[in-house]
């Protein structure tokens, strides 16, 4: 099977070269890993100590923020390695100060992990809530570093707990210690022998309460709202935007801000021709009496989370569609009541927080509405729910300061 595992990893990557030509974010993943050993060689010299974090893509990387900054403090001396898997990552983050390099981790190949790390040489690596390389993860066994993984996330549908995966439990051996979010992750890694696991929780909670320190301040955004009762539409899909702009267009003494997934020119018109109301966009907004208008629609990317700041109701979008949950805890964090849609179930803390009751589901337009209604104009519904938001996030902290004290 590991034999057939390289052969398929080698494949892929000639599949993707030639996939590059059609598709921008493939060509981002191709062309990106041509420098990676350059750039590595150039910024680690002969002599350097080095820690190595990796993350699949943007939300693994908020998930292992926190670790890598106290990891950082605790070792001055250390150059910090960030590796992404994803272009939605790396593009992003490529000029972040939290690491003193980030590159893209080339493809699992056995030269690429070989060569990897002689350039490398971490002494203690970090893997963020998955990607599981065998050859990487089979190399650094040959090496001193301490191996961690952190926010682990497991489902008894992946390939470890098949009969099939046995070179992918062979790879798992390759870490001191796993760190996971929920019970469930231990008992399956004890099933397949496996006792050095912590239940850590998520360190998304503690990343998300940082964000509570810091100065969230938009004065733009506090002019549009004008203490008038506001909701946020959060990285929102089309599939969500149709679902509740027939509210938007009927509410009264209501404003809203959209901040949709995608920024393309196209699509923000769309949504603006959606809307009866007043609408402007956040690259217009200067010069203009902003208390006026009804809808500001952000076209713009990096200030959604200081927006939620503001928010009194939140709708978190991608729950319509395919694509996936976008992240529901920082507008948790701020204490803010959340909406969401129904395709939910694989993310546990939109699972939690509904049960709880900081978060109402719903499954169509009728059902959005009556949420939307429900929070907007019951003021005692809304901050029974927001306070429920924000005491989950508050009680699922701490993840941070387990994996600290349990780490070589």
């Amino acid at each position: 099977m590991f034999f057939l595992y390289n052969v398929l990893i080698i494949i892929a990557k000639w599949v993707l070269s030639l996939v590059a030509f059609f598709i921008p974010k493939i060509r981002l993943f191709v062309n990106g890993r041509k420098t990676v050993f350059s750039t590595l060689q150039e910024k680690i010299q002969q002599g350097d100590k080095t820690i190595w974090f990796h993350a699949a893509s943007l939300g693994e990387y908020e998930q292992g923020l926190p670790v890598m900054e106290k990891v950082r403090a605790m070792h001055p001396g250390h150059k910090i390695v960030l590796t992404f898997f994803s272009p939605s990552g790396y593009e992003v983050r490529k000029n972040a100060t939290t690491a003193d390099v980030i590159v893209y981790l080339p493809m699992d190949t056995l030269a690429n992990a070989k060569k990897f790390l002689s350039i490398v040489k971490p002494e203690k690596v970090f893997f963020i809530k998955y990607e599981f390389w065998p050859n990487y993860l089979n190399e650094l066994k040959k090496t001193d570093a301490k191996v961690y993984l952190i926010s682990g996330f497991f489902r008894k549908d992946q390939v470890f707990f098949k009969w099939y995966g046995g070179f992918y439990r062979k790879a798992l051996k390759t870490f001191n210690h796993f760190f996971v979010q929920y019970e469930s992750s231990k008992v399956l890694l004890q099933g397949i022998g496996f006792n050095n696991v912590t239940i850590s929780g998520d360190t998304r909670y503690d990343r998300v309460s940082e964000i509570l320190e810091r100065d969230n301040t938009l004065p733009f955004i506090e002019k549009f709202k004008n203490d008038t009762t506001t909701v946020v539409f959060g990285s929102s899909w089309p599939k969500d935007e149709t679902m509740f702009v027939d509210f938007i267009n009927t509410a009264v003494n209501t404003k809203f801000i959209i901040a949709p997934h995608t920024t393309g020119e196209d699509h923000i018109n769309d949504i603006k021709n959606s809307l009866t109301g007043k609408v402007v966009l956040f690259s217009e907004k200067e010069g203009k009496n902003l208390a006026e208008y009804d809808v500001l629609i952000i076209n713009t990317v990096g200030i959604l989370t200081k927006i939620y700041s503001y928010a009194d109701v939140a709708y978190v979008g991608g729950g319509f569609g395919t694509a996936g949950l976008h992240n529901i805890l920082e507008p948790a964090a701020f204490g803010v009541p959340i909406i969401i849609g129904p395709n939910h179930q694989k993310f546990p803390e939109a699972v939690a927080l509904v049960n709880m009751g900081g978060c109402i589901a719903v499954k169509n337009k009728e059902e959005m509405n009556d949420a939307l209604s429900s929070l907007v104009y019951n003021d005692d519904v809304r901050y029974e729910t927001g306070h429920v938001a924000g005491t989950f996030v508050s009680m699922n902290r701490g993840a941070v300061n387990i994996i600290l004290k349990n780490i070589d």
